[in-house]
């Protein structure tokens, strides 16, 4: 995956289909270099599965990234929406996107959403999945994973081969053994640095 060179001014975002494990990554991405982390769900959601308006989620963001951007601190983005590209592609010099399999996307949230429904694990503004929204609705998580798959590989592909926002870094990763690489390499870039300082 080429040399590690992400560090506490990097601005990052994590992208791919719903239950990819895009969280997981950007949060302890956020640990590992001590930058914060920003979760487009929690600045979209409201009470009771409310969304947001258009106007709201500009501002919402525009507030979490301001003060990190005005001081040259990073911060890890993650989420899709692309209502609002040009605050988190514009805004960014490094996108990660979870290229997985629809298998592996396809386990992952089937089995993350049954874990949420039998821990009622609280997500954003205090929502929580249940079994009927998440099984047996038209907006079920699940079914959106599975319909968006297609869509979003195809949008994706072309995004980065056109980089209409000037990104500087693309990391493609095809499977979690990927990751998990990736983020053991982090460790021994930021081991080796702090080992050069001592």
């Amino acid at each position: 995956m080429g040399e590690i060179t992400l560090d506490r001014t990097s601005r990052i975002l994590v992208i791919g289909t719903s239950g990819s494990g895009k969280t997981t990554l950007a949060e302890k991405l956020s640990a590992r270099l001590g930058i914060k982390n920003i979760e487009l769900d929690a600045l979209f959601w409201k009470e009771n599965w409310t969304q947001s308006t258009t106007e709201e989620f500009r501002g919402n963001i525009s507030d979490s990234i301001k003060d990190s951007i005005k001081e040259a601190r990073g911060y890890v983005l993650h989420g899709n929406y692309n209502k609002v590209q040009d605050l988190t592609w514009g805004n960014v010099d490094t996108v990660i996107w979870l290229d997985y399999s629809r298998a592996i996307v396809m386990c992952r949230v089937v089995k993350r959403t049954i874990g949420r429904i039998l821990s009622k694990e609280e997500l954003w503004a205090g929502n929580r999945e249940t079994f009927k929204k998440s099984f047996l609705k038209k907006d079920s998580i699940i079914l959106w994973a599975w319909n968006t798959y297609g869509k979003r590989k195809t949008q994706y592909s072309m995004m980065v081969k056109e980089n209409p926002y000037k990104v500087s870094k693309f990391i493609i990763m095809k499977r979690p053994k990927d990751a998990n690489r990736f983020l053991k390499g982090i460790e021994l870039a930021i081991e080796e640095k702090g080992r050069g300082r001592s």
